[in-house]
């Protein structure tokens, strides 16, 4: 792997878990002890807290990678299109946890996170078409998205 590759590597892992940091710090106080989400009402089969940390960890290393895969393939002027799709649902990603988390809103957030979900279904469609590792890597983003929109649901309709 040449040093561009490994620069460009590092490169979407920075700024996949840039959008990390950045929901992370509208979500910690509110999943702290005392904090609102734990104090709302939420469905019986909500996952224990202790699991969102790994589970958005290895999700969003396999952003990152599955990015980068598509990078590789020929940089932003071959497929420009994909890669903006790729910007526009980690950004949607941020947004939505200032939603949820941040102004304590599920309401807005099932808004959002249904327009989080068609932009990684596009992004994934479009990864696919150039590398068909990198369309599976967004898979089990989209599952996860798709629980968690079940659940942000469930929340919004128990606490509204």
């Amino acid at each position: 792997m040449s040093k561009r590759d490994l620069l460009g590597l590092l490169g979407f892992i920075v700024l996949c878990f840039a959008a990390a940091g950045l929901g992370g710090y509208w979500t910690a106080p509110s999943v702290s002890p005392g904090g609102w989400y734990c104090q709302i009402a939420k469905p019986s089969w909500t996952p224990p807290s202790w699991l969102f940390g790994p589970v958005w960890t290895a999700l969003y290393l396999a952003m990152a990678v599955a990015g980068w895969l598509v990078w590789r393939r020929g940089g932003w002027a071959a497929h420009r299109g994909a890669l903006v799709l790729f910007l526009v649902q980690l950004t949607l990603n941020a947004i939505w946890s200032g939603l949820f988390f941040g102004l304590h809103s599920p309401g807005l957030a099932m808004i959002e996170i249904l327009l989080l979900w068609t932009a990684i279904l596009l992004t994934a469609l479009a990864f696919f078409r150039v590398s068909r590792l990198a369309g599976w890597l967004l898979v089990p983003y989209l599952l996860w998205v798709s629980f968690a929109s079940v659940l942000n649901f469930a929340v919004w309709r128990l606490n509204s």
